[in-house]
Order: C-alpha cells, then sequence, then structure tokens
C-alpha cells in the first residue's frame, strides 16, 4: 500500500529524473503541485493511502485553487501532474484505477490575436512615407510596409534576400516554418518601394549583405533592431499593449478576412499547416458582421 506522503512521491520523481529525463525545473513543478495536494489531503482527511483517494479529493482540491485565483491554465497543470502521478502508480501495479478518469479540465481561453486598425495602420504609413529620411527611418519603413502588405514572419522577412522577389510576376517566393515555400503576390508600389531601397542600398554599401534588409553598417538586419523599430512606431499610432511585428502579421490577416478574404486563402498566405491556426482571424469578421447586422438590419 503506498501512501501519499513524501516516500510515495519519491519513486515517481525519480521516474520522471531517470527515465523521462525531465529538467530539473520541471521536475520541481511536479514535485511542488504534489505536495500542495499532499498537504491538503493531510488537512482535510489525514494520513491517506492513493487507493483510498476518491475523485471529491481531487475537486475539492482544484476548487480551492480555482477560489485562489488560479488561472485554468495552472489548474490544468495540476491535473496533467495528478494525471501522470496515478498512471505511474497503475502501471506499477499499485492502483487498479485513476481517481482522475472523471476530472474534467476546465478550459484555457484562447486570446486572440492583437491587430492594428485599419485607419490607424494607413495613417501609419502615411506617416512613414513622411519621415523615412535616413537608414534608420527607412528601414522602420520597410519592414512595417512589408510585413503589412505579406504578412510575412519576422524570421521569414529578415531572411528575405533579393533574388526571392519576382518583380516581373509581382510575387514573393518566401522560404516559411519547415522550409516550406509559398508564394506571396505583392503590388507593384511595394515592389517599387523595394527597387529604391535596393538602388540606395547599392549605392550606400560597397559589400552590403546579400539579404534584402541591412542596418546602418550593411549587415543583416537582426530580430531585436526589428522589433524595436516596429515597437517604436507603432507606439506612435497606437495604444496596444503589444507591439511587435507579429502584429502587423496579425492585422494583414485579419484585414484581409475583414474585407471578404476566405480562410483558405488567407491559411495559404500565411504559410500555415492547418486551418486551426487561421481560425483565429475569425473573430474580427464575427465583430464586423455584428456591426453590420446592427446598422443596417431593420429589426436590430
Amino acid at each position: 500500500m503506498v501512501l501519499l506522503n513524501p516516500q510515495g512521491i519519491q519513486p515517481f520523481l525519480d521516474y520522471l529524473r531517470y527515465e523521462k529525463r525531465y529538467s530539473a525545473h520541471t521536475i520541481l513543478a511536479y514535485q511542488s503541485d504534489l505536495e500542495e495536494f499532499m498537504g491538503f489531503t493531510e488537512q482535510q482527511y489525514g494520513s491517506t493511502s492513493l487507493n483510498d483517494i476518491t475523485h471529491q479529493y481531487i475537486r475539492s482540491w482544484l476548487a480551492l485553487n480555482k477560489d485562489r485565483g488560479l488561472t485554468a491554465r495552472s489548474i490544468n497543470r495540476k491535473i496533467s501532474t495528478l494525471k501522470s502521478f496515478f498512471r505511474f502508480y497503475m502501471k506499477q501495479g499499485e492502483l487498479e484505477l485513476s481517481p482522475m478518469a472523471k476530472i474534467i479540465s476546465p478550459k484555457s481561453g484562447k486570446k486572440l490575436p492583437s491587430f492594428v486598425r485599419e485607419e490607424d495602420t494607413i495613417e501609419l504609413l502615411k506617416s512613414l512615407d513622411r519621415s523615412a529620411e535616413d537608414w534608420k527611418s527607412l528601414n522602420a519603413k520597410m519592414l512595417i510596409t512589408i510585413f503589412y502588405a505579406t504578412g510575412m514572419r519576422q524570421s521569414e522577412l529578415l531572411g528575405l534576400r533579393e533574388r526571392q522577389i519576382d518583380f516581373e510576376k509581382a510575387q514573393i517566393r518566401v522560404l516559411g516554418k519547415g522550409n516550406k515555400e509559398r508564394i506571396i503576390p505583392v503590388s507593384r508600389e511595394l515592389l517599387q518601394q523595394i527597387r529604391d531601397y535596393a538602388a540606395r542600398k547599392k549605392a550606400l554599401f560597397e559589400k552590403a549583405e546579400d539579404y534584402l534588409l541591412v542596418t546602418e553598417k550593411g549587415k543583416k538586419v537582426y530580430p531585436k533592431y526589428a522589433w524595436l523599430l516596429v515597437n517604436t512606431y507603432l507606439g506612435l499610432t497606437t495604444t496596444l499593449e503589444k507591439k511587435s511585428p507579429h502584429v502587423l502579421r496579425h492585422s494583414f490577416a485579419t484585414h484581409l478576412m475583414n474585407n471578404g478574404a476566405g480562410l483558405n486563402a488567407v491559411k495559404e498566405l500565411l504559410g500555415h499547416s492547418s486551418l486551426a491556426a487561421t481560425q483565429v482571424y475569425t473573430h474580427t469578421t464575427i465583430g464586423k458582421l455584428k456591426d453590420i447586422h446592427k446598422k443596417a438590419h431593420p429589426k436590430a
């Protein structure tokens, strides 16, 4: 008979350490959850064997955690710990059934993607046109314009080389996650901006790197440089808490959906492997439809 005490927990922690080869940090998280549950059962029910623990014990402990203000994500982690713990002792032959069978995990609310409003984006692009004098502000203009016009990931744009741009067909060949290639159509206006940038780069730097975008030293633009520029310029037109390059990717997708683009088309443009990842952008379309319904429907 295995008791829920430090001696009962230790074999499971050893299994995580030596067989599963989990990191010390992960094992500590498991240990913390188990010790917390152990303390609760001792206080409420006294010394308890694993066979005596029922789903009611666990529900009571989870309810207590919820009352303390723990998020669904944190509670789900504790549930995961207990599931692993009881499953371990079932495999050892110490338990016939797991008390976790009747425990349902709470749903974690998906955080909706942040995006810049269409009117704010247009205003930002206009202001960038006016301020792009020195190389750094020109880079800010190019980063924000290309991110918003193509929906590229940061790694994709920073790794973009001039030879990937087809000026004749007005499209960019992008190498995405898992080395998957996709084609993104672009406007003639954006192509002209790229041409102008490339010509200016050639005149300024004798030995600039082969990447489309380079720093003031002619070197490849690095993630922190891009993030700081985008963050600074987005801060001039939006009060969003998050002002990263990824927000412009979200804005690209959201504005496409709001203007009637199909989910499959947006999926292909973003380089998503499944529709599930693209589905999050439908939230704004639904919001827009509600507004249209409210304004246009006689009974709304």
